[in-house]
């Protein structure tokens, strides 16, 4: 009953005692309005950037969670000798399948060839539609745990013409219609029947874009070449995803199928297979000769450590303000100690103080989250929001803020709370000249970090434009391109006529792929002096004659080809890079066999931009093929209004394949969307330096004015003895801009070998010259100073009458 009643008083004295603090907290907060308006701000701001940050994050880690059997899916994959180097890659051969299923069986549960993923047009009566899909074996569905709204894993991928949809394909074909065992018009070309609908995936899902998926045995039906070559192997144009057995290890399947060509196939075959597991599909992609070197797990640790930075910016300025302003509140700091307060005591008050603070900021930052979150989706292509209502990020949120709130008060609690009480009811406490030593480290750090980011920006800024700026070798101005169809293929001849016809069209090419990329790559080359140990790999381009008129490329030797040259169906271009390969001179003339077929080399073009701007042009090879039409690329007459063009163009399409939507893209379009990934980048690392120098700005305003404030006194003295006010001005921003230059010195060296190594990523890439640390420097000084400025001369044009009045 005793110790009951004890611990009840305990706890009322203990709810008065944090009344007590809570309460003087929120009075010196109203009392130094601009000070905690300077902390607020900045915290709030930290304390955003870091939520988004941490959003960004969370959905970069989560990407393809969403699979039940996540940890167990995988991709084969295989790496091959490509000339001097090792290609790694999804892309295998289709008895790769049987071989999994056949002779690993124990190791497997389920194994599912796939084809790669593709615009197809679906029709409804009027309603047209061209959607991304794919056709996949049976067990691809349950493997990949579609979660299915009407029918089963059984029977959904079964009958050849049966087709999944996604619910939202399903709602735009059908509407409030039940799409069951409906019927689908399929590229202009087949019926087939839906025997599914499954929700659609999220964003953050490998397979997200995929809106449905037709049948395997379809697509070999509809795609004979996938089956010339008699046994299968040496095709690498499919995928296959495998999910293992619940007791088997990743690692060690992976291991034991490595020699799945020299056992199954040729003994000499230098092809090594592996298991790629989702869980590395999206953060670790990237491959550098067979080896595995990451991937955009390096922009998830950046960000990381750029949020962190953004943060401890914040918590350095409440820092800063806190102890600069000591001896305001040593005063306070000795009354309370000599009339019985504790130390710890002080410490709760000062952390009370900070905590508070930190809640107050917490909510404006929320508040900034939720109306930066559409622009934060479109800059960086994610779909992330605030999750409201899941108790653990209400629970992650606190421990934010309470790990926010401890990490910047704890250094003034510590410091305030030391303070002697006789020292400072005496009056002879002083800070000292090394009190100020924490404060100007501190600064320093806000500003290393802040320099290191406007470092940054620029260099990833100057390594995009340097690509942008590369030569392509054609002209893409004017260029649009779209996709062949069964009912356009049997036209291409009577769709090029027509086109010319209109006035508004230069020239038209079919070709094997889109002209910014090469989808084909071929070995089986042979010429006079090539090495025979060496197995030469080619990209291959198919065109009709007209390729070089249509996008204007450059001959550097011979001829382009022509239609008055019957014997160009046996002809071929090389580029710059293919002409290398062979290391033939004069090259123009001679005969390149493939598969013991000959071609003579009539041209050699300019290498041509088709595939990465960040890297070497593949060596590529161009042939005659009007049969090989994968594509219609066209060129607008220079002059022409692009409206006028596109109008006549679609017309003629719709005329010659009025069961297709009119779908194309401009050829620079296309191209600059190479460079997305690392804008979207650049562009949020712009924001978050931009961030980072606004924060550390407030905080160096905040003690720009502390400053001028103790030096009052002084400066009125130094006017009334003559000195001026650009005297004055520099007296008192010296010792920022000093700090300033520190920093940037500082700076230097850690982020010159961060960007180093990130550069080392991309094999065509800038030079990293002094030049950009001297801007970034200047620009940082610059900053500072005007930030300074408006303190320092606020205070040199003050009357020293007000400032002496009391001596």
């Amino acid at each position: 009953m005793v110790v009951a009643y004890a611990l009840l008083i305990l706890r009322k004295i203990i709810r008065a005692m944090f009344q007590n603090y809570l309460k003087i907290a929120w009075r010196n907060i109203l009392k130094n309005k601009s000070t905690s308006f300077i902390n607020v701000t900045g915290l709030a701001i930290g304390m955003a950037v870091a939520m988004m940050i941490g959003l960004w994050i969370r959905d970069e880690l989560t990407f393809n969670t969403t699979h039940k059997n996540y940890d167990r899916l995988a991709q084969v994959c295989a790496s091959l000798p490509f000339n001097d180097d090792i290609n790694t890659g999804p892309a295998v051969c289709l008895p790769y399948a049987d071989a999994l299923r056949n002779h690993y069986s124990s190791d497997f549960k389920r194994v599912a060839l796939a084809s790669w993923t593709y615009d197809h047009v679906l029709a409804v009566d009027e309603t047209k539609l061209k959607r991304e899909g794919m056709h996949v074996e049976p067990a691809f569905a349950e493997m990949m745990s579609l979660d299915l709204l009407q029918g089963t894993y059984a029977d959904i991928l079964e009958k050849p013409n049966s087709i999944v949809l996604a619910k939202s394909l399903a709602d735009a074909l059908f509407g409030s219609v039940d799409p069951m065992g409906k019927t689908i018009r399929f590229n202009s070309e087949s019926d087939m029947i839906v025997t599914g609908v499954f929700q659609d995936l999220p964003f953050n899902d490998e397979f997200h874009r995929v809106k449905f998926y037709v049948t395997w045995a379809y697509f070999l039906d509809q795609n004979p070449w996938a089956l010339n070559n008699p046994d299968g192997w040496g095709n690498y144009s499919f995928q296959l995803f495998v999910e293992i057995s619940e007791a088997a290890d990743m690692a060690a399947v992976s291991a034991k199928i490595k020699d799945l060509e020299r056992v199954h196939n040729r003994k000499d075959s230098r092809a090594d297979v592996f298991l790629f597991p989702m869980s590395r599909w999206h953060l670790y992609s990237e491959f550098k000769s067979g080896v595995n070197t990451g991937g955009r797990i390096q922009f998830v640790w950046l960000f990381g450590i750029i949020g962190v930075f953004v943060l401890l910016l914040a918590c350095i300025n409440f820092m800063n303000l806190s102890t600069a302003r000591s001896e305001k509140r040593a005063k306070e700091v000795g009354i309370r100690k000599s009339i019985g307060s504790l130390r710890g005591q002080l410490i709760g008050q000062f952390l009370s103080e900070s905590l508070l603070m930190v809640f107050l900021a917490l909510l404006f930052s929320l508040a900034l989250v939720q109306f930066s979150i559409p622009w934060f989706n479109q800059v960086a292509d994610k779909q992330v929001s605030l999750p409201w209502v899941d108790p653990f990020f209400w629970m992650a949120v606190l421990c934010f803020a309470l790990f926010t709130g401890l990490l910047a008060g704890s250094y003034p609690a510590f410091y305030l709370s030391s303070f002697q009480p006789l020292q400072v009811l005496k009056g002879t406490f002083r800070t000292g000249r090394w009190a100020s030593v924490p404060r100007r480290a501190l600064v320093v750090v806000q500003f290393m970090v802040s320099v290191a980011l406007i470092i940054g920006t620029i260099v990833v800024f100057n390594q995009i434009q340097h690509a942008k700026n590369r030569p392509v070798g054609y002209n893409r101005e004017g260029i649009i391109q779209f996709q062949n169809n069964t009912e356009l293929d049997p036209k291409k001849d009577v769709l090029r006529n027509d086109l010319l016809k209109t006035g508004v069209v230069e020239e038209m090419t079919t070709t094997s792929g889109p002209i910014t990329a090469i989808w084909s790559n071929q070995i089986g080359f042979d010429w006079e002096g090539k090495d025979p140990s060496t197995t030469p790999v080619f990209g291959i381009v198919t065109s009709t004659h007209e390729l070089g008129k249509t996008i204007g490329w450059e001959i550097k030797e011979g001829r382009d080809f022509s239609r008055e040259f019957s014997t160009d169906t046996s002809a071929i271009i090389l580029n710059e890079a293919g002409v290398k390969l062979t290391g033939l001179d004069n090259i123009v003339g001679k005969t390149i066999r493939q598969d013991d077929r000959p071609y003579q080399v009539v041209g050699v073009v300019k290498d041509l931009i088709m595939e990465s701007p960040w890297k070497p042009v593949k060596p590529t090879v161009f042939f005659i093929n009007p049969d090989w039409a994968s594509y219609f690329v066209v060129k607008i007459k220079p002059g022409v209004p692009v409206r006028d063009a596109l109008a006549s163009i679609g017309e003629v399409y719709k005329k010659l394949s009025p069961g297709s939507p009119f779908d194309y893209q401009f050829a620079d379009e296309a191209y600059d969307a190479k460079f997305r990934s690392e804008e979207r980048i650049g562009k949020l690392a712009r924001v978050f330096a931009i961030l980072a120098i606004f924060i550390s700005c407030l905080g160096l305003f905040g003690l720009s004015a502390y400053v001028a404030e103790q030096r009052t006194k002084e400066i009125g003295i130094r006017k009334v003895l003559g000195a001026t006010v650009p005297n004055l001005w520099a007296m008192q921003s010296r010792e920022f801009l000093v700090l300033v230059a520190v920093s940037c010195l500082l700076a230097a060296l850690p982020t010159w070998y961060f960007l180093i190594n990130w550069l080392a990523d991309y094999e065509y890439r800038i030079e990293l010259g002094w030049g950009v640390f001297a801007l970034s420097g200047l620009l940082a000084v610059a900053v500072a100073l005007l930030t300074v400025s408006f303190q320092s001369v606020k205070a040199a044009l003050a009357n020293p009458v007000k400032s002496l009045r009391s001596e």
